[in-house]
């Protein structure tokens, strides 16, 4: 039975640039590990956030563009995003969180205390401490490796048929079901890293796609041999899968399931440093050799962004 091993990456959409940098580097201290554009859309940006080396089950990815409607968390969706961060460093996040003026809760969920809150978009995020995980040895500002977050410890899903979208999280894609509690049911596999995700039972509105809002969840495939497996085994069990995609970065299929969430698969290799060396990426705009004719129209018409260190009062 083909497995993935957990999630590749996250994609969401919000409206600026330079703010989601600013979060998601300069509070949240993730790396910038790609600056790039939308290859469908290429007058948006795509920006890429994840650990030192933007491995993946670290990576959450954006379209920033400031034309878009404010979207609605809901069914259909991936609800909520969770990190994981080292043993005994809740408390610092909780500090610089509330430095930054971010509102945090808390809540506990099958044993683990999560720390929740919302980025300036109104994603949902969550942070949760666990020894598992490689340490993160990317540091920007006051974010060291003693305190960087991870990647991602899973996801929250909103799905429309929660039993059906369950059903294709164990029986296709090939994750354990853990239980059930507090009205989430609860699936891990087998990566340190983006390896738990929880289905929320309880119904919710309708979803609605736009900025403060993720467009999909990608799942693992170890490489392009596994990829086209993954394309015939979901053909065969009428997900309608799109063609196989170049993303540069990683090859892409995308499909819906059933509880009406945008699923894609895509291959670990070959990864950020395809065209730029480790130390150096997200440091540059980078265009596939497809659009590399079109750089200076390209670049002239996005704003220009950087990611930044902050102080308190900056964001």
């Amino acid at each position: 039975m083909l497995k993935t091993s957990g999630i590749h990456h996250i994609t969401a959409m919000v409206n600026d640039a330079q703010r989601n940098i600013d979060f998601y580097a300069g509070v949240l201290g993730l790396r910038l590990v790609k600056k790039t554009i939308n290859f469908d859309r290429p007058e948006v940006y795509h920006l890429y956030f994840g650990n030192e080396s933007g491995e993946p089950g670290s990576v959450i990815t954006f379209f920033p563009w400031q034309k878009q409607l404010k979207g609605r968390i809901g069914t259909g969706q991936v609800g909520v995003t969770g990190y994981i961060i080292p043993t005994n460093s809740m408390e610092f996040w909780e500090n610089r969180l509330q430095k930054f003026g971010v509102k945090v809760e808390t809540s506990v969920r099958f044993g683990e205390k999560y720390l929740k809150f919302n980025d300036p978009d109104g994603l949902q995020i969550e942070l949760t401490e666990r020894n598992e995980g490689p340490t993160n040895n990317w540091s920007f500002g006051e974010v060291d490796s003693e305190v960087a977050i991870k990647g991602f410890g899973g996801a929250t899903l909103n799905s429309a048929q929660p039993n059906k979208t369950a059903n294709l999280l164990e029986n296709i894609l090939g994750f354990g079901s853990i239980g059930q509690d507090e009205g989430y049911l609860r699936f891990r596999s087998e990566a340190q890293l983006g390896n738990t995700i929880d289905i929320k039972l309880l119904p919710s509105v309708r979803g609605l796609m736009g900025a403060g809002t993720v467009h999909h969840i990608a799942w693992r495939a170890k490489d392009e041999e596994e990829h086209h497996k993954w394309r015939a085994l979901l053909e065969e069990k009428g997900y309608h899968p799109t063609e196989i995609l170049d993303r540069n970065y990683f090859k892409a299929l995308y499909f819906h399931e059933e509880g009406g969430i945008l699923f894609e698969i895509a291959t670990d290799p070959p990864g950020f440093t395809v065209d730029e060396p480790l130390e150096k990426i997200g440091e540059k705009f980078m265009l596939p050799s497809w659009l590399e004719s079109k750089r200076d129209e390209l670049e002239s018409a996005l704003p220009s962004v950087k990611a930044r260190v902050l102080k308190g009062e900056d964001l």
